[in-house]
This record gives C-alpha cells, structure tokens and sequence, in this order.
C-alpha cells in the first residue's frame, strides 16, 4: 500500500477504528494484535492491544497472540484483518452457527481459505504453537491438522450476499474501489501520499 492500513481514513473514522467498531457489536471482547512497533489510530480504552512475539510469521503468528491473550475470556474467537471495511456482522453470527463440534469454521471457496474471517477455538493454541515450532507458517497447516468446517459461499450469500466481509486492501486500487463502493472519497494528503507510493 506504502501507507499503513490500519490508518487509511475511511469516512469519518480510520480503517482499524471501523473494524473495530463493527466487531464490537458482535462480540464480547477485542483484541488488536499488532507488530512490535506498529503504529495505531486512537482506540477506545476498552480495547486491549497485544504486540507479536517473533517478526515475520504471518498470521499464525497473530493467531497465537490473540488466542493466548483472550483464553481466559472467550473459548471462541473470530479473527480479522484490519483491512476489511464492509466486515458484516450477521456473516461473524453466521461462522459462529456452523461451529458445532469443530475446531475451525473457514470460508472456502475456489480451493481457498479465507484465515482471516475466520472462527477459532482457543484450544487449537497447542497446534499452532507446534506449527510456528517447525517453522510451518501457512494456515492451510492448521487446517489439515485440527477438525475444520470449510464453510462454503452458499452457506454466508443469505446474510452477506456479494461476499463484501472477504472485500480486503491489499493495493491502492482496492481502497479506491471500497471508498466508491461506500459513497466515500479519500483525503487530499492520502490520495497525494498513495499517488506517491505506486510511481
């Protein structure tokens, strides 16, 4: 992006403050697991922020913190990027539903995993730590070695119809497109420094 995420202005709040705050209406705590030294928007003071252990192990990595840190809260936790603007809460109440005995409820779809719209048990904490031990870092690892519902398109589309809680940033362009989307447009100083990072 060559601008941090989790600070992309996105209406009248930042992209990590809006997660945030539809996360909230569906669950009972929020856990920001962030880099070592990743800089965040100003957050509610009910928000706990935990900081990855080792850099550059990807999203186990930041399954393992966040885990660790609510065990004791919730034995049930979704998991998201901070990237996901048009996150949807009857399809976080939806993952929850179709749980039931497993460990994972992952979307799937087109042979893929969607890890980070994602619900987890706490007690998978054990595979993971051994998965991060034998520097197998991709979450399809987990997938293939705990109990998981791959929960497919036709099971979210009622409630989540054009599949927008998957809708994440990765480039300038997909921030443009999800601001158009939502009758939005980006500050002056943002476009200019985005305009910057892609030349």
């Amino acid at each position: 992006m060559g601008v941090p995420k989790a600070l992309l202005p996105f209406g009248d709040e930042l992209m990590l403050q809006r997660v945030v705050r539809i996360l909230s209406g569906v669950v009972d705590s929020v856990v920001i697991v962030a880099a070592t030294t990743q800089q965040l928007p100003p957050l509610d003071g009910k928000i706990e922020v935990a900081r990855d252990r080792r850099e550059g192990c990807g999203p186990l990595e930041g399954l393992r913190v966040g885990l660790t840190t609510l065990q004791d809260k919730a034995d049930l936790v979704y998991v998201t990027g901070c990237d996901a603007p048009f996150l949807h809460p009857g399809f976080i109440e939806r993952l929850f539903a179709l749980l039931g005995d497993f460990s994972v409820a992952v979307p799937h779809e087109k042979s893929f995993y969607h890890p980070l719209a994602a619900v987890y048990r706490c007690s998978v904490l054990k595979e993971i730590e051994q998965l991060i031990a034998a520097d197998r870092m991709r979450p399809a690892f987990l997938f293939n070695q705990v109990s998981t519902r791959k929960v497919s398109p036709e099971e979210w589309q009622d409630v989540d119809p054009d599949s927008n809680t998957l809708r994440n940033i990765n480039h300038p362009t997909d921030y443009f497109e999800a601001l158009q989307i939502a009758g939005l447009t980006a500050p002056p100083e943002v476009l200019a420094a985005l305009d910057h990072s892609t030349k």
